[in-house]
């Protein structure tokens, strides 16, 4: 699963013609003018960002909502294994990448390729990298959350700006704990119908005296049936992706 986050992580952050031309040059060739130390930290930057991917992939982006959510539709549901982590995992992943591309490519054309084009070094990239990130990371951001963080590094002395801006080391956090909060938020209204239907299908099997038969295993069908009526996964997935700023 690390491998497939890996290459598809690479395929998003370089487009198809870059992957194929420039990727290959600017990794096995010695630029021909300028420092060739600046080229080798360059590129062990770029190896070191990929290495770590998955952990950014879950850190900054949407991915922590959607997984989160769908895992509690299998259990609110009563279903184990069904659909398995695989298809869940693969579905949060790529709602993640159709909800980031914006960023993603405000991040390549505004930092990464003009850095890979030599037209500005790595201490201007850098910024415009992460910029987009940090902006989608704010605008998703409980206030509450980001006060948090701000008054814990306050307590110890520590700044938490940098020329007017927040840092990432107090945004991250506080954007994986509102996701987190939004995620179980959105799980308890999944799971809020089927629970009801729980309690209808429980009632009505202890009246009839079938005190010895589970009412999940009653339950079960009927509750497939209502989140297919009402076409369920097409009502999830496309609120969860415009509930994103």
């Amino acid at each position: 699963m690390k491998k497939l986050l890996f290459f598809t992580t690479l395929i998003v952050l370089l487009p198809a013609g870059s992957f194929a031309q420039q990727l290959p040059d600017f990794l096995t060739q010695a630029p021909v003018s300028g420092s060739v130390a600046s080229w080798i930290i360059r590129t062990l930057g770029l190896l070191t960002v990929l290495s770590i991917a998955p952990g950014i992939l879950i850190m900054v982006t949407s991915f922590p909502r959607f997984v989160i959510a769908f895992s509690i539709l299998r259990s609110g549901m009563g279903l184990a294994t069904t659909p398995s982590n695989m298809i869940l995992t693969s579905l949060a992943l790529f709602m993640t990448f159709y909800v980031m591309t914006p960023v993603f490519d405000k991040s390549w054309q505004e930092g990464i390729k003009p850095m890979l084009d030599s037209k500005i070094n790595e201490t201007e990239a850098l910024p415009k990298i992460y910029g987009p990130f940090r902006d989608f990371m704010m605008a998703n951001t409980r206030d509450k959350d980001l006060k948090l963080f701000v008054d814990i590094a306050r307590e110890k002395g520590q700044t938490t700006e940098t020329d007017g801006k927040v840092d990432l080391r107090v945004i991250v956090p506080a954007f994986m704990i509102s996701e987190i909060r939004r995620g179980f938020e959105i799980g308890f209204l999944i799971v809020l119908p089927f629970l009801v239907i729980d309690l209808i299908v429980a009632t009505i099997t202890m009246a009839m005296g079938m005190m010895m038969l589970p009412p999940t295993s009653i339950s079960l069908p009927f509750k497939i049936l209502f989140f297919v009526l009402i076409d369920g996964w097409n009502l999830l997935v496309g609120s969860l992706t415009r509930s994103f700023l």
